[in-house]
């Protein structure tokens, strides 16, 4: 058996359904559990004694309307992580994955993101997770044990576009895109890889404990990530080279009035994020399912 939290979310709704379509049982956690999950409050070693694996995907996402006190993000991200990792210590539980993030690693990448990177997260988000991270790491792991910590780069997904709405409503409704000027690469992540690795580490007893990148393959630029949305919604995607002093004062405008353009929404569109993934692809010794491309061509197709 496998325990997740997070079962309700998009990654563990999909995972629940990967994990069941290759024959493992999954049971969910969940603060207001149904007949057929477990409570956080009475979630015992007991309960995890039954399972080989115990998966934490639950978490607080970043808000990007900046509404959440910061004291939300370690309550949920930071000592929830480690009252759970505390109970898998003391339970005969095998494996124990948390699911991290890369913003815990780092905001801003120059060249590409890899492990061997000294954390200096910026967000209380991703300060939040890499005291989760910092815990778990502080912590001896008993022989027979194995402890993963995965941080994925921006996961999609059919019904999920993640981040990719605003690019979306601006191929879907035919407006131009005017960012043509800006050259950039960013590293995304399917759900259906991430949920592929997840199945590799509790199945592969070989694989090392250890924090891990997931990211597909090949970084894609957002010019592309415009082509391949043309592409699949059968409208040509058009791009226009407007000038950059132009759409960094129109930005500007934008952190004033509202337009569908400010400083922080270019900076996302246009920044590079590149996250290497070979020291986990290393580790499985298979490859990927799905190429970048196919993954973001899956999650357009949904919608």
């Amino acid at each position: 058996m496998n325990i997740v939290t997070g079962n309700k979310g998009f990654v563990g709704l999909n995972l629940i359904d990967y994990l069941t379509h290759n024959k493992k049982k999954t049971i969910g956690v969940s603060r207001n559990p149904t007949k057929d999950e477990l409570s956080y409050q009475t979630l015992s070693s007991e309960d995890l004694n039954k399972a080989k694996s115990f998966i934490h995907l639950a978490g607080k996402a970043h808000d990007l309307k900046k509404t959440s006190e910061d004291s939300e993000y370690f309550e949920v991200n930071t000592e929830l992580t480690k009252k759970l990792f505390d109970q898998f210590l003391e339970s005969e539980c095998e494996v124990f994955i948390y699911v991290s993030s890369v913003k815990a690693a780092a905001d801003v990448v120059d060249g590409v993101l890899t492990e061997d990177v000294t954390p200096k997260p910026v967000t209380v988000y991703g300060k939040s997770k890499l005291a989760a991270e910092n815990y778990i790491l502080s912590k001896e792991i008993p022989e027979g044990k194995r402890v993963y910590i995965l941080r994925p780069c921006m996961i999609h997904g059919p019904n999920n576009k993640g981040n990719l709405n605003l690019l979306y409503s601006f191929v879907s409704k035919g407006i131009p895109y005017p960012f043509g000027k800006y050259e950039n690469k960013r590293s995304f992540v399917s759900v259906e890889n991430l949920c592929f690795v997840i199945n590799e580490l509790i199945d592969n007893t070989n694989i090392e404990s250890g924090v891990y990148n997931v990211a597909d393959n090949e970084s894609l630029s957002t010019k592309d990530l415009v082509k391949i949305m043309g592409e699949v919604t059968n409208k040509p995607a058009k791009i226009l080279k407007t000038p950059k002093f132009l759409v960094n004062t129109l930005a500007k405008l934008g952190d004033i009035l509202p337009l569908p353009i400010n400083s922080e929404r270019l900076q996302k569109l246009t920044e590079n994020y590149v996250v290497s993934n070979q020291k986990i692809k290393n580790q499985i010794e298979k490859e990927l399912p799905l190429s970048a491309q196919k993954g973001i061509e899956k999650t357009i197709a949904s919608f």
